[in-house]
Protein backbone atom coordinates (compact mmCIF):
# COMPACT_ATOMS: atom_id res chain seq x y z
CA UNK A 1 0.00 0.00 0.00
CA UNK A 2 1.48 3.33 -1.08
CA UNK A 3 0.66 6.53 0.78
CA UNK A 4 1.21 9.34 -1.72
CA UNK A 5 -1.54 11.58 -0.37
CA UNK A 6 -0.96 14.96 1.23
CA UNK A 7 0.04 14.92 4.88
CA UNK A 8 -3.04 16.94 5.81
CA UNK A 9 -5.31 14.26 4.35
CA UNK A 10 -3.58 11.60 6.46
CA UNK A 11 -3.90 13.82 9.52
CA UNK A 12 -7.66 14.09 9.06
CA UNK A 13 -8.10 10.40 8.36
CA UNK A 14 -5.73 8.59 10.74
CA UNK A 15 -3.90 11.30 12.66
CA UNK A 16 -6.91 11.77 14.91
CA UNK A 17 -6.24 8.25 16.21
CA UNK A 18 -2.47 7.90 15.79
CA UNK A 19 -1.56 11.03 17.77
CA UNK A 20 -3.20 9.88 21.03
CA UNK A 21 -1.87 6.36 20.42
CA UNK A 22 1.76 7.52 20.21
CA UNK A 23 2.42 8.13 23.94
CA UNK A 24 0.86 4.79 24.89
CA UNK A 25 3.00 3.02 22.33
CA UNK A 26 6.17 4.83 23.42
CA UNK A 27 5.41 3.84 27.02
CA UNK A 28 5.08 0.17 26.07
CA UNK A 29 8.33 0.38 24.11
CA UNK A 30 10.00 1.74 27.24
CA UNK A 31 11.20 4.99 25.66
CA UNK A 32 12.46 7.24 28.44
CA UNK A 33 14.56 10.38 28.37
CA UNK A 34 17.71 9.02 26.72
CA UNK A 35 18.90 6.93 23.81
CA UNK A 36 19.05 7.10 20.01
CA UNK A 37 15.64 6.16 18.57
CA UNK A 38 14.49 5.26 15.05
CA UNK A 39 10.91 5.91 13.91
CA UNK A 40 10.19 3.50 11.02
CA UNK A 41 7.33 4.44 8.70
CA UNK A 42 6.98 7.78 10.44
CA UNK A 43 4.24 9.17 8.18
CA UNK A 44 3.76 12.91 8.78
CA UNK A 45 5.26 12.48 12.25
CA UNK A 46 2.70 11.52 14.89
CA UNK A 47 5.10 9.22 16.76
CA UNK A 48 8.10 11.35 15.81
CA UNK A 49 6.72 14.24 17.85
CA UNK A 50 6.26 12.04 20.91
CA UNK A 51 9.81 10.71 20.59
CA UNK A 52 11.19 14.25 20.28
CA UNK A 53 9.34 15.17 23.45
CA UNK A 54 11.00 12.28 25.27
CA UNK A 55 14.58 12.18 23.98
CA UNK A 56 15.09 15.40 22.00
CA UNK A 57 15.19 16.04 18.24
CA UNK A 58 18.91 15.29 17.94
CA UNK A 59 18.33 11.74 19.25
CA UNK A 60 15.52 10.88 16.79
CA UNK A 61 15.85 9.67 13.20
CA UNK A 62 12.77 8.90 11.11
CA UNK A 63 12.18 7.13 7.80
CA UNK A 64 9.19 6.73 5.48
CA UNK A 65 8.83 5.63 1.83
CA UNK A 66 6.31 8.40 1.03
CA UNK A 67 7.87 11.64 -0.25
CA UNK A 68 4.96 13.87 0.91
CA UNK A 69 5.17 12.37 4.40
CA UNK A 70 8.95 12.80 4.56
CA UNK A 71 8.61 16.46 3.60
CA UNK A 72 5.88 17.00 6.21
CA UNK A 73 7.86 15.28 8.96
CA UNK A 74 10.92 17.41 8.20
CA UNK A 75 8.87 20.60 8.31
CA UNK A 76 7.02 19.66 11.49
CA UNK A 77 10.05 18.39 13.39
CA UNK A 78 13.08 20.56 12.68
CA UNK A 79 16.24 19.03 14.00
CA UNK A 80 15.08 15.48 13.27
CA UNK A 81 16.87 13.67 10.47
CA UNK A 82 14.16 12.26 8.19
CA UNK A 83 15.08 9.92 5.33
CA UNK A 84 12.99 8.49 2.49
CA UNK A 85 13.32 4.71 2.71
CA UNK A 86 11.21 1.56 3.17
CA UNK A 87 11.39 -0.50 6.35
CA UNK A 88 12.85 -3.43 4.43
CA UNK A 89 15.93 -1.39 3.34
CA UNK A 90 16.95 0.89 6.19
CA UNK A 91 19.92 3.11 5.24
CA UNK A 92 21.79 2.72 8.53
CA UNK A 93 24.71 0.69 9.86
CA UNK A 94 24.25 -2.27 12.17
CA UNK A 95 23.63 -1.52 15.87
CA UNK A 96 23.08 2.22 15.34
CA UNK A 97 20.06 2.71 17.61
CA UNK A 98 19.00 1.96 21.16
CA UNK A 99 15.43 1.40 19.98
CA UNK A 100 13.50 1.12 16.70
CA UNK A 101 9.74 1.67 16.64
CA UNK A 102 7.09 1.23 13.96
CA UNK A 103 3.63 2.66 14.67
CA UNK A 104 0.82 1.39 12.38
CA UNK A 105 3.35 0.23 9.78
CA UNK A 106 3.93 -3.53 9.96
CA UNK A 107 0.60 -4.33 8.28
CA UNK A 108 1.66 -2.29 5.23
CA UNK A 109 5.19 -3.66 4.93
CA UNK A 110 5.79 -5.67 1.75
CA UNK A 111 7.82 -8.13 3.87
CA UNK A 112 6.87 -7.78 7.56
CA UNK A 113 9.45 -10.27 8.85
CA UNK A 114 12.11 -8.67 6.68
CA UNK A 115 11.15 -5.20 7.88
CA UNK A 116 11.28 -6.25 11.53
CA UNK A 117 14.56 -7.98 10.84
CA UNK A 118 15.96 -4.73 9.44
CA UNK A 119 14.78 -2.89 12.54
CA UNK A 120 16.60 -5.48 14.65
CA UNK A 121 19.75 -5.20 12.51
CA UNK A 122 20.10 -1.45 13.08
CA UNK A 123 19.38 -1.78 16.83
CA UNK A 124 22.16 -2.54 19.30
CA UNK A 125 22.34 -5.81 21.21
CA UNK A 126 19.79 -5.81 24.06
CA UNK A 127 18.07 -2.83 22.45
CA UNK A 128 14.32 -2.67 21.82
CA UNK A 129 12.28 -3.21 18.68
CA UNK A 130 8.57 -2.34 19.01
CA UNK A 131 5.59 -2.17 16.69
CA UNK A 132 1.84 -1.66 16.96
CA UNK A 133 -1.06 -2.37 14.61
CA UNK A 134 -4.80 -1.66 14.91
CA UNK A 135 -6.98 -4.60 15.95
CA UNK A 136 -8.64 -4.90 12.54
CA UNK A 137 -9.29 -8.64 12.91
CA UNK A 138 -10.98 -8.16 16.28
CA UNK A 139 -13.25 -5.42 14.96
CA UNK A 140 -11.81 -2.80 17.31
CA UNK A 141 -9.83 -0.66 14.88
CA UNK A 142 -10.72 2.88 13.77
CA UNK A 143 -11.95 1.64 10.39
CA UNK A 144 -13.85 -1.41 11.63
CA UNK A 145 -17.30 0.19 11.34
CA UNK A 146 -16.46 1.32 7.82
CA UNK A 147 -15.53 -2.21 6.73
CA UNK A 148 -18.58 -3.68 8.46
CA UNK A 149 -20.74 -1.37 6.36
CA UNK A 150 -18.80 -2.13 3.17
CA UNK A 151 -19.13 -5.91 3.65
CA UNK A 152 -22.87 -5.59 4.29
CA UNK A 153 -23.19 -4.07 0.82
CA UNK A 154 -20.66 -6.29 -0.95
CA UNK A 155 -19.67 -9.65 0.54
CA UNK A 156 -16.60 -9.80 -1.73
CA UNK A 157 -14.99 -6.69 -0.22
CA UNK A 158 -11.41 -7.28 0.94
CA UNK A 159 -10.98 -5.46 4.24
CA UNK A 160 -7.92 -5.00 6.49
CA UNK A 161 -8.57 -7.86 8.91
CA UNK A 162 -6.01 -10.17 7.29
CA UNK A 163 -3.15 -7.71 7.20
CA UNK A 164 0.03 -8.59 9.07
CA UNK A 165 -0.25 -8.09 12.82
CA UNK A 166 -3.94 -7.21 12.74
CA UNK A 167 -5.04 -10.14 14.91
CA UNK A 168 -4.13 -10.90 18.51
CA UNK A 169 -0.81 -12.70 18.78
CA UNK A 170 0.28 -12.22 15.17
CA UNK A 171 2.76 -9.45 15.93
CA UNK A 172 4.41 -11.73 18.46
CA UNK A 173 4.68 -14.47 15.82
CA UNK A 174 6.29 -12.05 13.37
CA UNK A 175 8.72 -10.80 16.02
CA UNK A 176 9.78 -14.37 16.79
CA UNK A 177 10.31 -15.10 13.08
CA UNK A 178 12.50 -11.99 12.87
CA UNK A 179 14.69 -13.36 15.67
CA UNK A 180 13.63 -11.04 18.47
CA UNK A 181 13.73 -12.24 22.10
CA UNK A 182 11.60 -11.63 25.18
CA UNK A 183 8.59 -10.62 23.09
CA UNK A 184 5.73 -8.99 24.99
CA UNK A 185 2.39 -8.11 23.37
CA UNK A 186 -0.34 -5.99 24.93
CA UNK A 187 -3.47 -4.09 23.83
CA UNK A 188 -3.49 -0.28 23.77
CA UNK A 189 -6.78 1.66 23.72
CA UNK A 190 -7.56 5.26 22.82
CA UNK A 191 -10.85 7.14 22.77
CA UNK A 192 -11.62 9.68 20.05
CA UNK A 193 -14.56 12.11 19.99
CA UNK A 194 -16.51 12.67 16.77
CA UNK A 195 -18.81 15.72 17.00
CA UNK A 196 -20.78 14.89 13.83
CA UNK A 197 -21.18 11.98 11.45
CA UNK A 198 -19.79 14.15 8.65
CA UNK A 199 -16.57 14.80 10.58
CA UNK A 200 -16.14 11.02 10.87
CA UNK A 201 -17.06 10.24 7.24
CA UNK A 202 -15.46 13.00 5.16
CA UNK A 203 -11.83 11.83 5.67
CA UNK A 204 -12.76 8.55 3.98
CA UNK A 205 -13.20 10.53 0.77
CA UNK A 206 -9.59 11.76 0.81
CA UNK A 207 -8.09 8.59 -0.71
CA UNK A 208 -6.00 7.52 2.28
CA UNK A 209 -5.11 3.84 2.76
CA UNK A 210 -7.20 0.81 1.79
CA UNK A 211 -10.47 2.39 2.98
CA UNK A 212 -9.83 5.53 0.95
CA UNK A 213 -8.95 3.43 -2.08
CA UNK A 214 -12.21 1.52 -1.68
CA UNK A 215 -14.30 4.69 -1.57
CA UNK A 216 -12.49 6.11 -4.60
CA UNK A 217 -13.45 3.05 -6.67
CA UNK A 218 -17.19 3.42 -5.99
CA UNK A 219 -19.60 5.24 -8.27
CA UNK A 220 -21.66 8.07 -6.72
CA UNK A 221 -24.67 5.86 -5.94
CA UNK A 222 -22.50 3.20 -4.31
CA UNK A 223 -20.66 5.84 -2.31
CA UNK A 224 -23.95 7.31 -1.08
CA UNK A 225 -25.17 3.84 -0.07
CA UNK A 226 -21.97 3.14 1.85
CA UNK A 227 -22.08 6.49 3.62
CA UNK A 228 -25.66 5.96 4.74
CA UNK A 229 -24.93 2.38 5.83
CA UNK A 230 -22.08 3.71 7.97
CA UNK A 231 -24.40 6.32 9.43
CA UNK A 232 -26.86 3.60 10.41
CA UNK A 233 -24.20 1.49 12.12
CA UNK A 234 -22.59 4.27 14.16
CA UNK A 235 -24.03 5.84 17.33
CA UNK A 236 -26.03 9.04 17.10
CA UNK A 237 -23.54 11.95 17.16
CA UNK A 238 -21.77 13.29 18.98
CA UNK A 239 -20.12 9.96 19.72
CA UNK A 240 -16.81 8.61 20.96
CA UNK A 241 -15.03 5.60 19.54
CA UNK A 242 -12.70 3.57 21.72
CA UNK A 243 -10.26 1.79 19.43
CA UNK A 244 -7.61 -0.82 20.16
CA UNK A 245 -4.15 -1.60 18.83
CA UNK A 246 -1.92 -4.58 19.47
CA UNK A 247 1.55 -3.50 20.58
CA UNK A 248 4.58 -5.80 20.70
CA UNK A 249 8.10 -5.19 21.93
CA UNK A 250 11.11 -7.47 21.73
CA UNK A 251 14.79 -7.46 22.56
CA UNK A 252 17.61 -7.74 20.02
Amino acid sequence: MSFTVAAGAYDRFMGRYSVPLAPLFADHAGIGAAGQVLDVGCGPGALTGELVHRVGAEAVIAVDPSEPFVEAARERHPGVRVEQAPAERLPFADATFDAALAQLVVHFMRDPVGGLGEMARVTREDGVVAACVWDHAGGRGPVSAFWDAARSLDQDVVDESRLAGAREGHLSELFAEAGLRKVDETPLEVGVEHPTFESWWEPYELGVGPAGDHVARLDPAQRDALRERCRALLPVPPFALTVRAWSARGTV
